[in-house]
């Protein structure tokens, strides 16, 4: 292992390579490939009948757009500045990716919560993402520029300031480092005032209420006497209801194989509280906004009797926007990449690789459902309320990177001033204004028929 000023001198040296005012640039390569055809090009292989959702809930805003088109931005930034100094990125890091869930121990932690994309790659691709997202998420508030620039300084800050606190730390002090939600208002300081601290705890006591329990009495009904997942369609749509008796019961085989082998990626104590559950019914349900059409299933089990859910959601793992090539498991690099980027994960988090009806092999992870989930409501921020999130957000996203890559070489790239806080301010308006681009870009292939959207769901 190097020592630590070997890896102060390697960041010193990528500051001087790519000085961080270059981070600011932001202009379309040329020959950029067209947004559309880059969605179109990821709709392969989803489920036909739901690839028109996605692409109205993409289409709804700006924001959506931004949130569903990881690819798009993986391509710009891949033709951007690089400081070669690599992490485990989360890969699609926007502001809405961020949230609060149980921790195995029974605390309410907030972390990172969407690994989809998770791959190695240079950190400031991450912490380009959110600073976007803050953006656009600023402008659709009614934000002017002078009120967007401080959330993405605050943003910035906080990660350059807390990257040079990790590399201070011991590596096993790093490892543990997390956020517990009882801790942020003292993690937040002086940014919320006592409508927000009692906003705050409003959050905190919705979240715990979102459990396994909750979700089984809102997603299941009883059947002829029998407790099963009941249909919403398009969102969520029993098995019994998605396809004849016995094409039903070969996926039921399949899906029964996923879990049977889903249990042997678990650790023993895990697969031994997993076998004290039994399967019940499942469902295929659509989620979030770039992952629609993407294969994903809520299989209910149930434990001591019907009042001891166990509510787990099977997704598809495709491979990373960020990726080359495709990984030898792409629910193995989901669980992975989620593992070590997160202070705690969800103690049934696995993975599982299955043949479809088509004869293509597709691999998946799986998580629960619902552990204590909760989210912030980034249409109803203020400018006050975002500033102080996209704090928070930096914090977490640099204990993330100071976990998995070269925390002193970071932090030395960085250094004391604000230039690459100022400098990702400038990115953050001119990569908000090529979404807004591409937003439109996105809307004037539906009315031309080139995309097919279905919007209101």
């Amino acid at each position: 292992m190097r020592d630590p000023e070997t890896r102060t001198a390697a960041g010193r040296d990528a500051r001087k390579r790519v000085p961080p005012e270059t981070h600011a640039e932001y202009a379309p390569a040329a020959g950029r490939r067209d947004p559309v055809e880059i969605l179109k090009a990821e709709d392969a292989g989803r489920v036909p009948e739901l690839v028109p959702i996605r692409h109205g809930r993409m289409g709804l805003s700006p924001f959506t757009f931004l949130r569903g088109s990881a690819a798009v931005m993986a391509a710009d930034l891949a033709a951007g500045p690089d400081t070669g100094i690599t992490v485990q990125l989360c890969g699609d890091a926007h502001l809405s990716n961020f949230g609060v869930f149980g921790s195995p121990e029974r605390r309410l932690v907030f972390d990172i919560n969407d690994f989809d994309e998770t791959a190695p790659g240079p950190w400031e691709w991450d912490v380009k993402r959110l600073a976007a997202s803050l953006a656009v998420a600023g402008r659709e508030n009614g934000f002017g520029r002078k009120a967007r620039r401080p959330v993405v300084l605050a943003m910035a800050e906080r990660y350059r300031r807390a990257m040079a606190e990790f590399a201070a730390m011991r590596d096993l002090d790093v490892w543990y480092a997390r956020a517990d939600v009882d801790d942020l208002a003292g993690m937040l300081g002086d940014q919320l005032d006592k409508a927000r601290r009692k906003q705050l705890d409003r959050a905190r006591s919705k979240a715990m209420t979102r459990d396994s329990l909750q979700a089984y009495k809102k997603l299941t009904t009883v059947v002829d006497g029998r407790r099963r997942i009941a249909a919403d369609p398009p969102l969520l749509v029993p098995i019994a209801d998605l396809l004849p008796e016995m094409d039903r019961q070969e996926l039921e085989r399949q899906l029964r194989e996923l879990l049977a082998g889903y249990r042997e990626s678990l650790a023993d104590d895990r697969r031994y509280l997993f076998d004290r559950y039994e399967f019940v019914d499942m469902a295929r349900k659509v989620v979030g906004v770039g992952s629609v059409g993407t294969r994903c299933w809520i299989v209910l089990m149930s434990g001591r009797d019907e009042n001891d859910p166990l509510l787990l959601q099977v997704k598809e793992a495709g491979q990373s926007v960020l990726a080359r090539e495709p990984h030898e498991h792409e629910g193995r690099r989901v669980v992975t990449g989620q593992r070590l980027m997160q202070a705690v994960s969800d103690i049934f988090l696995g993975w599982h690789r299955v043949p479809g009806f088509d004869g293509r092999t597709r691999d998946f992870y799986v998580r629960q459902l619902r552990d204590w989930k909760g989210a912030a409501v980034v249409e109803e921020m203020d400018p006050i309320g975002m500033r102080a999130y996209a704090a928070l957000c930096g914090w977490t996203l640099a204990r993330a990177h100071a976990r998995t890559g070269d925390r002193i070489a970071i932090a030395a790239y960085l250094g004391e001033d604000a230039a690459f806080d100022n400098a990702l301010a400038e990115f953050a308006e001119r990569y908000a204004d090529q979404t807004e681009r591409d937003h439109k870009a996105l809307a004037a292939a539906v009315r031309d028929g080139r995309v097919e959207a279905r919007t209101g769901i």
